[in-house]
């Protein structure tokens, strides 16, 4: 009598059971929909804030061209001029226009500086066609010297930069002309020097030595460039200038706080060291420049720093051309 009641009981049962599995089921389906779709809306910001970092950078990097341009009227390049002012930290909210979510704390500041690039050595300084520049190698010495490093590492630098520089280049037609391009290297090819970090690739420097030659170094298109004398620290003035120390370079610069040079032949008459026969690689006025930018958009950063070059058109003495930008 009591079998068919509990064959009954025990059916309500698997059903009861069976309906909170599939409750449960749909409310996880649904939580992993949800789930899906908020991380795709998330990605979706985060795509957006990262693209709108890139056209502030990119409108920064134009600010900084226009103070550049104004700046190659003059005759020299100086620390004293509009373009050498840092931009301090600058928040950017009411410029900005962006839908805003309630209770989001949204944050936007840009801040930057621009950099005279021919303040530092230029590394493709040291050799010139594939081939050495023993003069250069004095002058590699003499900064390292200047900086506390091991002076014997001029060499490698320098032969490690002639290597890079005898790597074949064939022509490119692009939408600007023709360019030089290398061929791709082959192992255990040389390496061309690109950047300041390649230099791990010489034996015996070490990362800390690579570090504290940074804020003094740097590597441009061109194998022979000039120091702006108006510009450089004194570890490198005292570097391009044959037989001067620190303590004249440190005089020097007293000086040019004063009134910077007009010219090198102006500057000459100040600079009563040197050796007859070297003529100093050096300049007062500057056509490459570096634009660093740190932008801070919400949950984006972004920090990027361009290589610019002004003057180098024959037909447009006034145009800049960003050279690099790199970004991180």
């Amino acid at each position: 009598m009591h079998g068919p009641q509990s064959l009954l009981a025990r059916q309500r049962g698997v059903a009861v059971v069976t309906a909170m599995l599939l409750t449960t089921l749909a409310i996880s389906i649904v939580a992993s929909l949800f789930w899906q779709q908020q991380v795709q809306v998330r990605s979706m910001e985060n795509q957006r804030l990262q693209s709108q970092t890139k056209w502030i950078q990119r409108g920064a990097l134009d600010w900084a061209s226009v103070i550049l341009r104004v700046n190659n009227n003059s005759n020299y390049t100086s620390l004293d001029q509009v373009w050498a002012t840092p931009l301090a930290d600058t928040r950017l909210d009411q410029y900005i226009e962006r839908e805003r979510v309630q209770g989001e704390n949204f944050n936007a500041s840009l801040s930057g500086q621009v950099l005279d690039a021919t303040a530092r050595y230029n590394l493709n300084n040291l050799a010139k066609g594939g081939k050495v520049e023993l003069t250069q190698v004095e002058v590699m010495r003499s900064l390292l010297t200047n900086l506390r490093l091991e002076a014997r590492l001029a060499r490698p630098i320098a032969d490690f930069v002639a290597a890079g520089q005898q790597l074949a280049a064939v022509p490119e037609r692009d939408d600007t002309g023709t360019t030089a391009v290398a061929q791709p290297r082959r192992s255990g090819a040389p390496m061309r020097l690109e950047r300041v970090d390649d230099l791990l690739m010489v034996p015996g420097l070490k990362p800390e030595a690579v570090e504290r030659l940074r804020p003094f170094v740097i590597v441009l298109p061109s194998s022979d460039t000039n120091v702006n004398v108006n510009t450089a620290s004194p570890e490198v003035l005292a570097a391009v200038l044959p037989g001067s120390s620190l303590s004249e370079a440190n005089t020097l610069i007293a000086q040019r706080q004063r009134a910077p040079w007009l010219d090198v032949a102006n500057f000459k008459l100040t600079w009563k060291g040197g050796q007859a026969d070297i003529e100093p690689k050096i300049a007062t006025k500057s056509t490459y420049f570096l634009v660093q930018s740190r932008i801070r958009l919400d949950r984006a950063a972004l920090d990027a720093e361009s290589l610019v070059l002004v003057g180098g058109n024959l037909v447009n003495p006034n145009s800049v051309t960003v050279v690099w930008t790199r970004q991180n």
